[in-house]
Order: C-alpha cells, then sequence, then structure tokens
C-alpha cells in the first residue's frame, strides 16, 4: 500500500511544494526519505506544546507523548487522533509501516512495536517533517 495516488485535503503541485518547503522538508516529507539520526532540535525539545506537520500546519503529536528512543529521531508512542495514517513501506529489501500526515499526505517517518505503555508503539519521526509549537 502507497499514498501515491490518494487524495489528501492539502494538496500542492511538485512545483507548489518546492516553494512551500526547504530542500530538507522536501526531501523527506514528498521524496521519503530519512535525515540524518542526531541532527534535529528537536530531537531535544522537552518543552510542553505540540509537534505539527511541516508540510501543512496539523498537529501530530502533544509532548506527553514524546520518549526518548535514543535512536537518533524524535520519538511518540501516540498521535494526535485521526492525523497519522500509515502504509506498508517495502523499501530497502525490508517491510515496515510508513507513518504520513492524513492531512497532506507527507512522509513522517515509520511506526514500530517496541515503545513504552500503553500503546507500544514507537512513531519514529524525522524532526524536520515538524514544527514546534510550546504551549
Amino acid at each position: 500500500m502507497s499514498t501515491t495516488g490518494t487524495a489528501f485535503p492539502v494538496t500542492h503541485t511538485d512545483e507548489e511544494w518546492r516553494k512551500l518547503l526547504t530542500e530538507e522538508q522536501y526531501y523527506v516529507l514528498r521524496g521519503h526519505g530519512t535525515e540524518r539520526p542526531g541532527t534535529c532540535a528537536l530531537l531535544h525539545e522537552h518543552r510542553r506544546g505540540a509537534f505539527s506537520c511541516a508540510g501543512c500546519g496539523q498537529n501530530l503529536f502533544v509532548s506527553g507523548a514524546k520518549f526518548d528512543s535514543r535512536t537518533g529521531w524524535p520519538s511518540f508512542n501516540d498521535p494526535v487522533e485521526g492525523a497519522i495514517g500509515t502504509s506498508v513501506d517495502r523499501s530497502l529489501g525490508m517491510i515496515r509501516i510508513e507513518a504520513h500526515c492524513n492531512r497532506c499526505g507527507g512522509h513522517l517517518g515509520h511506526v514500530f512495536e517496541d515503545g513504552p505503555p500503553p500503546t507500544g508503539l514507537r512513531y519514529c519521526i524525522n524532526g524536520v517533517a515538524m514544527n514546534f509549537q510550546p504551549d
């Protein structure tokens, strides 16, 4: 399954996305790329607030769902209800669950089943794919 061809509430042409996003944001959100581990400031963000999609501004996670997974990427165990969609990612010769924004379809990262209670999930998210708004 893929987000290709899926209609999302927020859409732009490729040219418009390139104008709206930085080069790195475009690489991750639209190109399904991955930022280098440990390089994003949001990895070290510990204030109360909300993490939103850098592509469309939709809130994705709240600070209380963030935890230190020691993986080099911001990790969360529970998204904002209805904000995240998933699909099967068969790239790199493995099967993973991709997480994407349900509003614009932007690639956020992947979901793993090795997170803390209560969900047991770890949403491993590229920090460049998000913005942070403190409370």
